[in-house]
Formats: structure tokens, C-alpha cells, sequence
């Protein structure tokens, strides 16, 4: 069994990002409720809420001592966050592609894999 410490870089870097995708979140779901039309609406509050619920675990989560491999899924959600609500967001306001979005939800899904694991192993 492996303890991570909760004051490595990464760490205090996944954090923080965390907090700022939160932070975005709250934006978007505004511009999405208040500024986008009907279409982009829509994917704009499913990355509104994506950001929002995986930002938040990622600032609680990067705040706690955990065992291996649960430092890798905090890297891998924000990864997965990033390509899923950046796509959404990215379609909805520039027109873009995406081709992201399954990639990044794919990551997410196996960064909460990767934290059952560490916690079955607690």
C-alpha cells in the first residue's frame, strides 16, 4: 500500500484547476441559461454540469492523502472533463467538432474506475 501526499504538485495543480473548472462552470450554465440559442443551449449546460460535478471532486479529491492508482485518475478526469466539456462547449460556441467528447467521457469513466480501485484497497 502506497500513500501519495496530498501536498505534491500535481496535485495542488489538479486542484486548483479543479476550482477554476468549477469556477467556468458557473459561467457557462449563466451564458447557457441567459446568452446562447436553444441548440447551444443544451450542450452548453451538459458541460456546465460535467465541469461543475468533476472540478468539484477534483479540489476535494486532490485535497486528501489517497493511495495509488487514485493520483492517475485525478489527472485522468481532468483530462476527461476538459476534452467532454471543452468539445460541448467548443460545438455549441465555435462550431467545432465533437469528436472529443467520447474520448473525454471514456477518461472520466475510467478515472471513477481507477478511484473504486484505490478505495477497495483502503
Amino acid at each position: 500500500m502506497t500513500l501519495v501526499p496530498a501536498r505534491d504538485p500535481v496535485r495542488r495543480a489538479v486542484g486548483a484547476a479543479g476550482g477554476l473548472l468549477a469556477a467556468a462552470a458557473v459561467a457557462l450554465a449563466a451564458y447557457a441559461s441567459h446568452g446562447a440559442d436553444a441548440a447551444a443551449s443544451t450542450r452548453l449546460s451538459l458541460a456546465a454540469a460535467m465541469a461543475f460535478g468533476h472540478g468539484a471532486a477534483l479540489l476535494a479529491l486532490s485535497s486528501a492523502t489517497l493511495l495509488r492508482p487514485a493520483p492517475l485518475a485525478l489527472v485522468a478526469m481532468l483530462g476527461g472533463v476538459l476534452l467532454f466539456a471543452g468539445s460541448l462547449a467548443g460545438a455549441a460556441l465555435m462550431g467545432w467538432p465533437t469528436r472529443l467528447a467520447p474520448v473525454g467521457g471514456m477518461a472520466m469513466i475510467g478515472a471513477w474506475l481507477l478511484l473504486a480501485i484505490a478505495a477497495a484497497r483502503r
